[in-house]
């Protein structure tokens, strides 16, 4: 009896231990309930058009940036050839000139002086030579009548060509005295534009004193330093895009030389563009561009698009309504060859037609449902429920 009593207790124990475990289940499932019933949703992002990009095929243009100061091919400096005091200039900064023109006079007067000294000279040697001749002439016949030696004949010889010599040596220096005359005014080597003055007139000027600098902008280059290891993909004739100080359009260039030594200090080899000649233009402007190495057809995304706060590269997807953080391996890097738009290529980790976040959205968490609002291009981005 006893035994029974005690098998019945543990029965009733058990079952009402059962009873609680399942008040206790069905209360937790109730709790959760209210909660979700009152919990706030949450909320979805809302993407404008612009605000998502699409990863597709695209031409990209590889390019080895550049930069440098644009300067004339053809520059000249006017110097004083003569030492002497700078009368006249006639032209200014920013003057066009032509080959030869005169623009500037030095003082003549001591040179003009020294011409007539040695022309008088010239003329002394001239009449010292007729002495000379008539003399000669005379003592060949009295030695062909015997009234005198052959050795007086041969000194009237040497006389004569003294004299003749004297004569030469004088007629040269004429000409160098005319010469230093008209060095004293100062013509331009080429036709340009006058970009400096660096004497004023009154100065003395030694001889190679600078006076004048012109620059011919009708050809137009950039001398560009490039890494060695650049070099491989730049050849003669390669196309480039320069952006130039207050230029506002692009200025389109070609590869027109490259230097065959390197730099002593650096190790880099100077590239030469040929620069398209424009108004806008000046010789000593600074620009930057890129020259293109090559083009290809990849799986491309703009370069804004790719973030770069985790150890890896990744951008944010849009994938059945929510964002997707996805790692991606990169190729080369380049611009579109229609709009400029600098892309990076894409060599794994991201499938064609993918649409991804712009730059512009800013940072989101992952997971983040998004709407599309206003239209699409593409295909939208499912809502979130």
């Amino acid at each position: 009896m006893k035994r029974r009593s005690k098998w019945l207790i543990a029965v009733i124990a058990a079952i009402l231990l059962a009873v609680a475990i399942g008040r206790a289940v069905v209360e937790q499932r109730q709790a959760r309930e209210r909660l979700a019933a009152v919990a706030p949703a949450v909320p979805s992002l809302e993407l404008a058009p612009e605000d998502l990009v699409r990863a597709q095929r695209r031409e990209l243009v590889r390019a080895q940036p550049v930069s440098g100061s644009l300067r004339a091919v053809d520059t000249a400096l006017v110097k004083a050839k003569v030492a002497g005091e700078l009368r006249e200039l006639s032209v200014r900064e920013g003057d066009s000139v032509r080959a030869g023109q005169l623009v500037g006079r030095q003082d003549d007067t001591e040179y003009a002086a020294r011409l007539r000294q040695a022309r008088q000279q010239a003329a002394s040697a001239r009449a010292q030579l007729e002495i000379a001749e008539r003399t000669l002439a005379n003592n060949r016949a009295l030695v062909d009548r015997g009234f005198i030696s052959r050795n007086a004949l041969d000194t009237a010889v040497s006389n004569a060509a003294g004299a003749r010599a004297n004569l030469l040596a004088a007629e040269a220096a004429v000409e160098v005295v005319r010469k230093a005359r008209d060095d004293t005014a100062l013509r331009a080597p080429i036709g340009g534009q006058v970009s400096q003055r660096f004497a004023q007139p009154g100065e003395r000027l030694a001889v190679d004193a600078r006076v004048l600098e012109i620059v011919d902008l009708s050809r137009i280059e950039l001398e560009a330093a490039v890494p060695p290891e650049a070099l491989a993909g730049i050849s003669i004739g390669a196309r480039a895009s320069l952006q130039v100080d207050g230029v506002a359009e692009s200025v389109p260039a070609r590869v027109a030389r490259i230097n065959p030594a390197a730099a002593a200090g650096t190790r880099a080899v100077s590239v030469y563009l040929s620069v398209e000649p424009r108004p806008a233009l000046r010789h000593g402007l600074f620009a930057t561009g890129r020259i293109e190495t090559g083009r290809d057809t990849l799986l491309a995304v703009p370069e804004s698009a790719l973030r770069n706060d985790r150890s890896r590269p990744y951008v944010l997807a849009v994938r059945d309504g929510r964002v997707v953080a996805s790692e991606v391996a990169l190729g080369p890097r380049g611009r579109d060859a229609g709009t400029g738009e600098a892309l990076v290529a894409i060599s794994g980790g991201l499938d064609e037609g993918a649409e991804l976040l712009a730059a512009g959205v800013g940072i989101v968490q992952e997971g983040t449902p998004v709407r599309l609002t206003g239209g699409a291009a593409g295909t939208p981005a499912p809502a979130a429920r």
